[in-house]
């Protein structure tokens, strides 16, 4: 089957194409949707321009769509992306968001094509063991009280899964992120042909919405057994 998968850089949407190449499907595309909103309701936000070095290393054509992050004519800017592209079906990040899921499911529903969601409704701990064993990835937002401006740029690993588990049930932190509490950006994963590295880096701190960015100002692809 061919496929175009949904991809933001992060831990959810590197999961769905890891599932798919694994399934064995096409991956034709990644579609990657540029919003003007820092705030979109559908789509993933910090460093969105680095999936051209991901595509990159991933040997996957990708596609971009913008939007005026406008809400459900977002949607509608990714049915106009999907639309044009030559697939029977598309792929999606979704853990937990129904708002997303619905739209994605929608869409692909109204194109003729089959709608597939690999990690919804894992148990989130689970998930993230697994996001851990597969990818490197970091910590590029934040935006909930409990998550400070020290987990911005910190890697995604067994300790840092542990003080999530300690937040869930201290503040009510969805484990894996899904509520936006944080975002992610892979740096390595099986599929890659090379590596991410961050060349410079500026973190920007809001005190009065205890929310952050790691912005990367630069970054190049490495060969895997280079030194970082």
């Amino acid at each position: 089957m061919r496929v175009a998968v949904l991809y933001s850089g992060g831990k959810d949407s590197n999961y769905a194409l890891y599932w798919a190449l694994r399934e064995g499907f096409e991956v034709k595309y990644l579609v990657s949707m540029v919003s003007e909103r820092d705030d979109s309701y559908m789509y993933h936000v910090p460093n969105i321009g680095l999936t051209e070095l991901q595509a990159k290393a991933a040997g996957i054509p990708l596609v971009k769509g913008f939007t005026s992050g406008e809400k459900e004519r977002e949607v509608e800017d990714l049915k106009d992306v999907l639309e044009g592209l030559n697939v029977q079906g598309v792929v999606a990040g979704a853990l937990a968001s129904e708002y997303q899921k619905r739209r994605v499911d929608r869409v692909a529903g109204e194109l003729g094509l089959k709608s597939f969601a690999p990690a919804w409704h894992r148990d989130p701990v689970d998930y993230m063991r697994e996001i851990i064993r597969l990818f490197d990835v970091v910590v590029v937002g934040v935006s909930a009280y409990g998550l400070d401006e020290s987990w911005l740029g910190r890697k995604i690993d067994e300790k840092a899964l542990e003080e999530l588990v300690k937040l869930h049930g201290k503040y009510g932190i969805h484990v894996a992120g899904e509520g936006g509490e944080y975002e992610t950006f892979v740096r390595d994963a099986p599929f890659f042909r090379a590596r991410v590295v961050f060349d410079e880096v500026e973190k920007r701190w809001d005190n009065c919405s205890y929310s952050g960015v790691l912005e990367v100002k630069g970054a190049h692809l490495e060969p895997k057994g280079a030194r970082a």
